[in-house]
Parts: C-alpha cells; sequence; structure tokens
C-alpha cells in the first residue's frame, strides 16, 4: 500500500525502495552533499566516500547475493543513481559506470571461477572496476577498435590504447574489448571482438594522464595504453570473437544509469530554482509568481517527470528479460536532454546569481552534459530508435 493507503501503481516505490532511499538520502545529505563544490573544484577522487557508499552496497548493486551484492533489480538500482546524482554528479557516475559497464560484463560473460575470483571485491567497493572500449579512432563506431590481442603461448598478449575510459586511474579490475581476428566471411564488422578481464597491477597496463573536463571533475577518466600486456588463458570473457553482442547488451544497460543520472542532476537544479524562485522578490512579489518563471519551473518539472517515467519502463523491460534496446535509447536521450534543459533553465531563474559558483546550478549543468555523450551520443540514440522502428515494420 502508498503512504495514503491507496493501491500502489506501477510506478509507485514499493516498500523495500522506500526503506533504501530514505535512509540513502541522509547518508547523501549529511555525508556526500557537504563536500561536492569543493570535489568539483580540486578535481580530487573521493576515496573516503567510496569506500562509505561501498558499505552502504553501492558498488554491489545487482550483484547476486552469493558473490556479496545487493541482488537489486534494474529498477532500484536507476533509483540509487538518480539520488547520487542529485547530490554529486561526479560520484554518481562513478557508481553507475562501475556497476553496468565493468560489472554488468563480468556478471553477464564471465563463468563461475572468474565470477567468484573477480566480482566479490568489485561488490564491496574494496576495488573500482573499469570499462575499456572506446579508442582514439573508435568512439561512436566502436566495432572499429584497433587493440589487438594475440595468443602466446598459454595465454595472450594485447596491444592498444583507450580514450575516456571512467576510473582509468583509480579502478583496480579492468574488462578490456581487444580484437582477436580480423570479421569471419558474411559476419558483421563486430565478430572478431573479444573480452578480457585483467588485474591493475599488470605491468602492461599504462595509465595516462587523468583529462582535465568541463564537469564531473572529481569522476576519473583517464587514457590507457596497453604495452604487451600478458594476460592468462582464462583472461578471456565469453567466448572468442564473440564480444560484441555482450558489450552491445552492457552499453543498453549503461544507457539507463546514464538517463537516470541526468535526471538525478536535473532534479537538484529544479529543486534549486524552486526555492530559489519562491524567496527571491521583484516587482512587489516572488519571481515564482511571475507567469515566465512559473511556466519554466512547470517545464522543468514536467520534462523531467516524463524522463523518470521512461526510465523506469526501460529498467522494468530489463528486469523482466524482454526487449528493450529502444526504450533504454529513449530513456537515455530523454533524460540526457531533459536533466541538461532543466540544468540550463535553473541558471535561467537564477540570473545573474546562476552564473556564479555561489550556487550549485551551474556544477548540475556542467556535470549533466556529459549525459548527452556518454553511453552514445544524442544523435547515436536517434539512429537507434529509428532503427529499431524500422526493424518492427521490417524494413531494416
Amino acid at each position: 500500500m502508498t503512504p495514503n493507503g491507496a493501491a500502489p501503481l506501477w510506478f509507485d516505490l514499493t516498500e523495500d525502495q522506500r526503506a533504501l532511499i530514505g535512509p540513502l538520502r541522509e547518508v547523501l545529505r549529511e555525508e556526500v552533499a557537504p563536500g561536492a563544490a569543493e570535489r568539483d573544484a580540486t578535481g580530487e577522487f573521493p576515496h573516503e566516500l567510496v569506500r562509505r557508499l561501498g558499505e552502504l552496497g553501492l558498488f554491489g548493486l545487482q550483484v547476486p547475493e552469493r558473490y556479496g551484492g545487493a541482488a537489486l533489480d534494474t529498477v532500484t538500482a536507476a533509483l540509487v543513481v538518480e539520488e547520487v546524482a542529485a547530490v554529486d554528479g561526479s560520484l554518481a557516475l562513478t557508481v553507475a559506470s562501475h556497476n553496468s559497464l565493468c560489472l554488468g560484463h563480468l556478471l553477464r560473460a564471465g563463468d563461475e571461477r572468474q565470477l567468484e575470483r573477480w566480482v566479490p571485491p568489485l561488490a564491496t567497493g574494496e576495488r573500482l572496476g573499469a570499462w575499456c572500449l572506446t579508442e582514439p579512432g573508435a568512439g561512436s563506431d566502436a566495432a572499429a577498435i584497433a587493440t589487438r590481442a594475440r595468443r602466446e603461448g598459454d595465454g595472450w598478449v594485447i596491444d592498444g590504447s583507450k580514450s575516456f575510459i571512467t576510473q582509468g586511474t583509480v579502478a583496480g579490475t579492468y574488462v578490456v574489448m581487444a580484437r582477436t581476428s580480423a570479421p569471419a566471411a558474411g559476419r558483421e564488422r563486430a565478430h572478431g571482438i573479444s573480452a578480457f578481464v585483467a588485474d591493475g597491477a599488470n605491468p602492461g597496463l599504462v595509465r595516462g594522464r587523468p583529462e582535465k573536463k568541463l564537469g564531473l571533475t572529481s569522476s576519473d577518466t583517464t587514457p590507457l595504453t596497453f604495452e604487451g600486456m600478458a594476460l592468462p588463458d582464462d583472461a578471456l570473457l565469453g567466448a572468442e570473437g564473440e564480444a560484441f553482442e555482450d558489450v552491445s547488451y552492457v552499453l543498453t544497460g549503461g544507457r539507463i544509469g546514464i538517463g537516470a543520472m541526468a535526471i538525478g542532476l536535473g532534479r537538484a537544479a529544479l529543486e534549486t530554482a524552486l526555492t530559489y524562485a519562491a524567496e527571491r522578490r521583484q516587482f512587489g512579489r516572488p519571481i515564482a509568481k511571475h507567469q515566465a518563471i512559473a511556466f519554466k519551473l512547470a517545464e522543468m518539472a514536467m520534462e523531467l517527470e516524463a524522463a523518470r517515467l521512461l526510465v523506469r519502463k526501460a529498467a522494468a523491460l530489463r528486469d523482466a528479460g524482454r526487449e528493450h534496446t529502444a526504450a533504454a535509447a529513449m530513456a537515455k536521450l530523454k533524460g540526457s536532454t531533459a536533466g541538461v534543459a532543466a540544468c540550463d533553465a535553473a541558471i535561467q531563474v537564477l540570473g545573474g546569481y546562476g552564473y556564479t559558483k555561489d550556487y550549485p546550478v551551474e556544477r548540475y549543468w556542467r556535470d549533466a552534459r556529459l549525459t548527452r555523450i556518454g553511453e552514445g551520443t544524442d544523435e547515436i540514440q536517434h539512429l537507434i530508435i529509428a532503427r529499431e522502428l524500422l526493424r518492427s515494420v521490417g524494413a531494416e
């Protein structure tokens, strides 16, 4: 039942979700929010907060309990990401990418021995995970990766480079995509790509200088180089040359998380703008009473709620094992555009104050802007949605 005794609807939080979100908000408000602006200014990675959130289970959101995880569904995991993002976008990206990308790939493709070895320290936050797909010459066209893995003796040797790797410097476990062969005759370009799991202490893994970014400054983003990185035979995740199906599945899940992250940032911007507009007086009354501002606030709330429902639908489809490629792309596209628009509108509501660092809305905008790029740009999401529409009528 809902708090007022009415029968719950599909978009209402369950009792378990409310029991999780309530205490989490308190921790985020008391322990994360106070230092968010300073971390944004310094770019310092929040190791202590990662450990704290690890204690709360946030780094093993969908990991089965037998490996030390919280065993949450995708709907609840998205709610968690939204809550963290509403306080600290950088920390939300760390949580989302660790769970949906590195851990997501391991959980999908790893065998029992690999899961028992690699997952438990990731689930507790003892180790962070990095997922290595993007390259200087392979961004939106992920099948164009040039990193190579060759068999040598009883194992593999990887050479190549990756770019924009989240947790690239601070991770202890890396899932790396590399080409092991050319595409077989009659197969798609992505055939021949394999996935490997590697320890961060491997001497063949060379970390570059962390990127200096517009926003999400205390999230670690780093280029990597693999210089003859030797791996044992059992580092291969899944079947040789067949990793791209897993990559696509992982990216689809990641899009749900990015959509939730954008909504959290937009929600924080709306809350700040709403409070400011109710208190700021011009022409003898609160500016929220002026139609131009009132309509702007209404538009922000409407777009964010529509995006949240799309995220909830995509997550529910994923949990049910149903097709959700287009739904995830819609959730990510709507979530990111609504989130960024809300942050931009909040700056406008605050006027000159919104453009200063005295208020957090400029940080929310800088952090949210990445959500229209990561896990596939707006343009790629449009292509995915259009492709799935055409497929539905047999016009691929």
